[in-house]
């Protein structure tokens, strides 16, 4: 039975990622201006963000999302689903109890990698220096401090146009350092698609759908989740 679960679990994840998957288009940047906060914001787009809004609820983050001033680098929730359904597959073939909801992660975790995406400040584009990965020791982007003091990359790509370099359209990028001590090593870096919306608090840039797994690394998820559950917690 554990087994027959296990699999109808994979099988509705798979059929909600390709949906989302198959009608997600990377638009550039919409209206900017959107009345109300950046958790309205996701409320009011539950296509990209109901399971994203959820998060932010199970991780204690209602009142922060309502009225902190905050820069979200939102992810869809295509990188949720993708995350939910390798951690079960991990958790199975160890012998742990898979996740059935979402309320089954613990807030605690869920909060820590929320905060990986949400940055101090309203910051639209503008606000963050080129960076260019083929000439990272010239454009570097910049390192910032996540809302929980992760390590992260922001910077702008400024694309080529007809052969000139640097002429063509700006694109966010965010970029996750797994090792402060080698700071421009092993990135696992994400592109914006759809950036500076603004809301009542703060700023809303859009991840790419190509931004796999919510929290970046799913093997450091899935050991948090694997010492929650052999601690009792």
């Amino acid at each position: 039975m554990q087994q027959i679960r296990c699999v109808l679990i994979g099988i509705l994840l798979l059929v909600a990622s390709c949906k989302k998957d198959n009608y997600y288009k990377d638009s550039g940047t919409h209206d900017p201006h959107f009345k109300g906060s950046t958790l309205d914001y996701l409320d009011a787009t539950p296509f990209y963000f109901d399971t994203i809004a959820a998060v932010v609820r199970l991780a204690g983050m209602e009142e922060v999302f309502k009225s902190d001033t905050l820069t979200f680098f939102a992810p869809t929730d295509i990188s949720v689903l993708r995350l939910i359904k390798d951690l079960n597959y991990n958790l199975y073939a160890q012998g742990y109890d898979t996740v059935k909801v979402l309320s089954d992660v613990p807030s605690a975790i869920w909060q820590n990698y929320l905060e990986m995406y949400m940055f101090h400040g309203a910051n639209q584009l503008k606000d963050y220096p080129q960076i260019d990965y083929g000439l990272i020791a010239i454009y570097p982007g910049q390192g910032y401090l996540s809302w929980n003091g992760t390590p992260m990359n922001i910077g702008v790509i400024y694309n080529d146009d007809n052969g000139v370099k640097y002429v063509g359209y700006r694109q966010l990028t965010l970029a996750y350092i797994p090792d402060p001590a080698r700071p421009r090593d092993n990135w696992y870096m994400v592109h914006v698609a759809s950036g500076n919306i603004l809301t009542d608090n703060g700023v809303v840039h859009t991840l790419d759908v190509n931004h796999l797994f919510f929290g970046f690394d799913q093997n450091r998820f899935a050991a948090d989740m694997k010492a929650v559950m052999q601690s009792g917690g």
